[in-house]
């Protein structure tokens, strides 16, 4: 019995050491950072949707329009965990700062493509920004990838969101 008890502290041990966040700040900052992406975007999003959105005529396959807000808040959130990941290996270790400029970068180009979209209402130049976009995060991943292969990991929801946004995009474009 003894055994098993020792045991079962070595492992928990080991699981608390790993879990455990060795730069709580950066975690939040990164996250809050990534977050503001969609609050500027939402900004040009929410009074277009009673107004020009509904107007659209969408393709069968649109989801509701209560379906992007939790999945853009989870998304931002695995973003600046994935951000987290890169940076709190140091800035000026190799290849970690210019994988957060691009970063930085992405951000503005996601944030750009709701001001396109839903502020401008110019579907062509939003269409045009998401295929920036998702070259963008696909670069990302593989930048990620050679620093923390969990960030990158984490970036996968992503690429396949703004794959099916991109899709749609083009959709709604042919439509109108």
């Amino acid at each position: 019995m003894n055994f098993y008890i020792q045991n079962y502290i070595q492992h928990t041990k080991c699981y608390t050491e790993y879990m455990k966040i060795k730069k709580p700040k950066l975690l939040i900052l990164s996250i809050v950072f990534s977050q503001l992406a969609g609050f500027v975007g939402a900004f040009a999003t929410t009074p277009a949707i009673p107004g020009w959105y509904s107007t659209l005529i969408k393709p069968n396959f649109n989801p509701p329009s209560w379906i992007f807000g939790p999945v853009w808040t989870a998304l931002y959130t695995l973003m600046g965990i994935s951000l987290y990941l890169v940076w709190s290996k140091g800035f000026h270790t190799k290849n970690v700062k210019p994988a957060v400029q691009l970063f930085v970068v992405h951000l503005v180009f996601n944030s750009l493509w709701s001001i396109a979209f839903f502020g401008l209402k110019n579907i062509a130049l939003a269409l045009l920004i998401i295929i920036i976009l998702w070259t963008m995060i696909a670069y990302l991943i593989k930048l990620f990838w050679k620093i923390n292969k969990k960030a990158s990991y984490l970036l996968i929801p992503y690429i396949l969101w703004v794959s099916f946004a991109t899709v749609l995009n083009y959709s709604i474009w042919i439509l109108n």
